[in-house]
């Protein structure tokens, strides 16, 4: 079924185009293709998970997206995007950023599926994207559990004033039951001019099961460019009903030389384990190189290696190894990636 929905959303994206070439209304088809080769391992614990080859995907996908000119300076806009795995064929339709909303000089009203406003802001200063095994997930945004893409949701996205913007959104709480009332509170207040780029970030979700009633998250970052130098990095900081607070950062640097960028990047995430244990500490640290083959495709090579304590289960930004607390996932990879 899978299939044919994304065979049917292929071919009416190309032809769409051709039948709108008239209109001020186009139809576009869009795409990413990203894919490494990677080999893994985890140190340490009982039981060490062994050295393995594998072949991952980046979050591959394929989108459809349009607009309509409704006067008034007012338009409708809708987007379906789906992933697909070029390493598998495991994936749902539309199951990425797909909604439809309304622009105009108010801004932009959408619902559907979307990445969260706190999930926007913080993944644009990891220069991996929040993919890769050296992404910002394995140890920031509490391990990943505030990197959301959020389901009946509504959002609003301000317009750009003086270079500052904002969004919030809103989960519904479509799932509540007698004991549970289920739903998401996010938004963001960004800010950027030049080279200079700064982000707040805040999220807020309820009920998410009988034993976890509140989780929430604040983080503040940004970057920034001086000359072939870009540095960027953000704190976070995150609760979780009846644990301690958890307090993470990410700090990195890339260096562009004409087509190549050499990249660095620092993770470290410590607390947020029940009172009066022994806190979870966990680290990672990746360097990585990239050649830009042109503004559409790129070959990237890293290395990525992260350390936890007893209590720690830090992990890899993109396809984490599966771990037991205490144990240490480290990798190479290389791969491509193509969007057109």
């Amino acid at each position: 079924m899978n299939k044919k929905l994304i065979a049917l959303a292929v071919a009416a994206a190309s032809v769409a185009p051709a039948a709108m070439a008239q209109t001020a209304n186009p139809v576009t088809l869009y795409g990413r293709v990203y894919v490494m080769f990677e080999s893994v391992e985890a140190k340490g614990g009982a039981s060490p998970v062994a050295r393995r080859n594998r072949v991952s995907d980046q979050s591959s996908l394929l989108g459809v997206r349009g607009t309509e000119d409704l006067g008034g300076g007012l338009k409708a806009f809708f987007q379906l995007e789906t992933a697909f795995r070029p390493d598998s064929n495991n994936t749902t339709f539309a199951a990425r950023n797909s909604g439809i909303g309304l622009q105009g000089g108010f801004g932009s009203v959408l619902m559907g599926r979307w990445d969260s406003p706190y999930k926007s802001a913080t993944i644009a200063v990891d220069p991996f994207g929040d993919l890769t095994i050296g992404g910002i997930t394995g140890i920031n945004n509490d391990q990943g559990n505030h990197d959301r893409r959020v389901q009946n949701v509504v959002q609003y996205w301000s317009p750009n004033l003086a270079g500052f913007a904002a969004r919030v959104s809103y989960g519904a709480n479509e799932g509540k039951t007698a004991s549970l009332d289920p739903q998401e509170m996010a938004a963001s207040l960004t800010w950027g001019k030049g080279p200079i780029y700064l982000f707040y970030a805040y999220e807020k979700l309820e009920d998410a099961s009988a034993t976890l009633k509140e989780q929430e998250a604040n983080s503040i970052g940004g970057s920034f460019v001086i000359g072939p130098v870009k540095l960027g990095g953000l704190y976070g900081e995150y609760k979780k009903t009846n644990l301690t607070k958890k307090k993470s950062y990410m700090a990195n640097g890339v260096f562009t030389a004409g087509k190549h960028q050499f990249i660095y990047q620092y993770q470290d995430s410590q607390d947020g384990g029940a009172s009066g244990a022994e806190q979870p500490e966990a680290s990672s640290h990746t360097v990585g190189y990239q050649f830009n083959f042109s503004k559409r495709t790129f070959f990237l090579a890293q290395y990525t290696k992260v350390d936890n304590n007893n209590t720690a289960s830090g992990n890899f930004g993109a396809n984490a190894l599966a771990i037991s607390a205490g144990q240490d996932p480290q990798g190479i990879a290389v791969g491509l990636r193509h969007v057109f």
